[in-house]
């Protein structure tokens, strides 16, 4: 019987053998249930390793909703004190691993040099006050690209991933640079994010991430996975934006849907979180081929005894 990922997690690992428990009557119940009982485990899943930014996003509103505007602690700080509350509480109750908290760390960084230089040329503001920032960037705003970087390790470990077809790190450590270099070029120079567009549909074009969400695994192409995180992170931007947290220029006399065509720029942010954390996994040799069997397992292979 293989560990399951839950074990990574104390506060969880204690319901291990209740969900096996659980998995088990699915499994007798017969196909249909076990197969809504599989929709169920991949959904929790992925609640856990959106922990950090559901929190996060939350945050977000509820501060626009609810925050005085007349407190002594502008909101911003407001938030900044409460993502370094809800970082240090995770690793308190060990809902977070160290590796996460270094994952969060290095976007952190990234994030903030890049949002110094975007609201330095005008591309987004802040439009609040606050006492914590560099320039015209708020410190707390580091943690809204450490969000996306925790979801993607969380769920590495959580669904297990692993590759076929998968491009040498080098090219995707070289494609992760050339997007974070463009993000800063193209305000002076050619924009390039055609090219890196078309670098990544050659790099990736082939390569299929298989993902264990209970018994078998279960696998998608991997640009069809990073399309789908960086939906998401749209949807999350509307709301950001929307709670007032930051502006684009065109949101300035109101608040408007930020532009479907936004969704390119989060595409290639979603293709420099995948390097940054790839970089920790095959560092450790953790980037690996599925199983042997896991080609019969998608889609009409049975069911092995094994409940993860």
């Amino acid at each position: 019987m293989t560990d399951s990922a839950a074990s990574a997690w104390p506060p969880i690992a204690r319901f291990i053998a209740a969900e096996r428990r659980l998995s088990a009557r699915a499994v007798r119940a017969g196909p249909v249930a076990a197969g809504f009982y599989e929709f169920l485990r991949f959904g929790a899943k992925q609640g856990w390793a959106c922990l950090f930014g559901g929190a996060l996003l939350a945050l977000l509103v509820a501060t626009h909703l609810f925050y005085p505007r007349e407190s002594w602690l502008p909101r911003y700080d407001f938030l900044l004190v409460a993502c370094i509350g809800i970082q240090a509480a995770l690793l308190a109750l060990r809902m977070e691993t160290l590796d996460e908290a270094r994952v969060i760390l290095v976007f952190h960084v990234v994030g903030t040099a890049m949002e110094v230089f975007k609201t330095a040329v005008g591309s987004w503001s802040y439009p609040e006050f606050s006492y914590l920032r560099i320039g015209g960037v708020p410190l707390f705003t580091g943690f809204m690209y450490a969000a996306v970087g925790s979801y993607v390790a969380r769920a590495w470990r959580l669904f297990d991933f692993r590759f076929t077809r998968h491009p040498p790190a080098w090219a995707v450590l070289v494609l992760g640079a050339a997007i974070y270099v463009n993000f800063f070029t193209h305000h002076y120079t050619w924009d390039a994010r055609w090219v890196l567009f078309a670098a990544a549909g050659v790099m990736f074009g082939r390569c299929r991430i298989w993902f264990r969400p209970w018994r078998r695994y279960r696998w998608m192409p991997l640009l069809v996975g990073f399309g789908l995180v960086a939906l998401f992170i749209w949807f999350a931007e509307n709301l950001g934006t929307f709670a007032g947290v930051w502006l684009y220029p065109h949101q300035r006399g109101g608040w408007s849907m930020v532009p479907p065509a936004k969704f390119g720029a989060w595409f290639l942010l979603m293709l420099l979180s995948y390097a940054l954390v790839f970089a920790l996994h095959e560092g450790r040799g953790a980037v690996r081929a599925p199983p042997p069997r896991a080609k019969m397992a998608f889609p009409s292979a049975r069911a092995s005894a094994t409940v993860r």
